[in-house]
């Protein structure tokens, strides 16, 4: 992050001497019009006289071409010293950021260009859908003649069709749908449908006394929440004694709060994504961010890798040669990495529980067999390799 601190450091100051020399341009300018408005004034008013053109005012004409040229000599010097200015974000850039990234690994490491280019062309469309960009991913696929089916469509043109409909306060759609997938909801115990209800009630509040007895109608539906969400929905009851009085003024005013509706937009999107099997983030975004983390500490892999001559190290596209740390904001699932052999376990080296109770990896297990027994490494119980029980995390 200290080389992007740095590029934008270069960045701020081009931008500052822009809006400098922008305002300084145009100060410069307005004052040479009006010079040259007031000798324009002058002349013309001799012209009309029909006398001769004085020394006097031979002289300022003299000196106003003399500002002139001046002036615009200036504006381009100070010009030029923003090109300069541009420059050094450019040689910024060049040393703080390696431009041949691609090197970083083997083309062996990654299938072929066709399979990569495809990839990449579907995670951007996939990013395109998840954002609510519909056009511009339909015209991507057109121009690139990918071929993406209606399937897989159809999740996300229902998801930002609900999340349009409630970014305009339309709760219609989002509660059609929460009642549609009750069941499977409350599988995910998803607050989704009471807090849409709640909403709805809290909008009839809004409008006052004269929307009381709907609210007071509205509020049956509640009923299937009680027990969950009995403290809420006892919070909501209390607001309407204040309902005459106005509930801006009342203490119940933290209902009519516009922060609920971003609420229920995330609570939307998270529960729905949980329950059509995608992820909340899009996987494109998520990747870049941790390319971003980790391509600094394999550049420097990639160094001490040519330095020693042992560019076998790397040759696996599933692995890579050393643990990178993203953050617990990137961790999605468990794993383990082998004791003995300091390896991440993988399908085709899953961890083996052995008897006694400790884990190795199945690499490990058949290192350590001799004699057709096992000794586990931490303890001194012997057993057969084959007692062992794959784990799946």
């Amino acid at each position: 992050m200290e080389q992007c601190a740095s590029v934008e450091r270069e960045v701020d100051k081009v931008l500052q001497k822009f809006l400098t020399y922008g305002q300084h341009c145009e100060q410069s300018l307005e004052e040479l019009l009006r010079y040259v408005g007031q000798l324009r004034a002058e002349l013309a008013g001799t012209a009309l006289q029909g006398t001769p053109l004085s020394a006097t005012l031979s002289l300022v004409m003299s000196q106003c071409c003399r500002k002139i040229k001046d002036t615009v000599q200036k504006l381009a010097s100070d010009h030029k010293d923003i090109h300069s200015s541009v420059s050094r974000v450019g040689k910024a850039i060049d040393r703080n950021f390696d431009s041949e990234i691609c090197g970083v690994v083997s083309d062996a490491v990654w299938d072929s260009r066709e399979k990569q280019q495809q990839i990449l062309q579907m995670a951007i469309v996939e990013h395109l859908y998840q954002q609510g960009m519909l056009s511009v991913a339909e015209e991507l696929c057109q121009e690139s003649t990918l071929n993406v089916d209606l399937d897989f469509k159809q999740p996300f043109l229902e998801l930002n069709r609900i999340l349009e409909a409630l970014h305009e306060q339309d709760l219609g759609p989002a509660l059609e749908w929460a009642v549609s997938h009750r069941q499977r909801l409350l599988e995910l115990n998803s607050s989704l449908e009471f807090k849409l209800h709640r909403l709805h009630f809290i909008r009839l509040l809004a409008g006052g006394p004269e929307k009381q007895l709907e609210a007071l109608s509205y509020a049956r539906h509640f009923q299937p929440f009680a027990r969950l969400h009995q403290r809420e929905i006892q919070v909501m009851m209390g607001s309407l004694v204040y309902l005459r009085l106005g509930l801006e003024k009342s203490p119940y005013c933290h209902l009519l709060d516009n922060s609920h509706w971003a609420e229920i937009c995330e609570t939307f999107t998270r529960d729905a994504c949980s329950l059509l099997g995608l992820s909340v983030e899009s996987p494109l975004s998520v990747s870049f961010a941790s390319g971003c983390v980790a391509l600094p500490v394999l550049m420097n892999i990639k160094a001490v890798i040519e330095q020693r001559q042992c560019t076998g190290v790397w040759s696996h596209k599933d692995e890579l040669p050393i643990e990178i740390e993203l953050g617990m904001k990137c961790w999605y699932h468990s794993v383990f990495a082998c004791p003995i052999l300091r390896q991440q376990t993988s399908d085709s080296n899953p961890p083996i529980k052995l008897i006694c109770g400790h884990v190795i990896s199945r690499d490990a297990l058949n290192k350590l067999i001799n004699g057709g027994k096992l000794k586990c490494p931490y303890c001194p119980m012997e057993q057969n390799p084959a007692d062992g029980k794959r784990i799946i995390f």
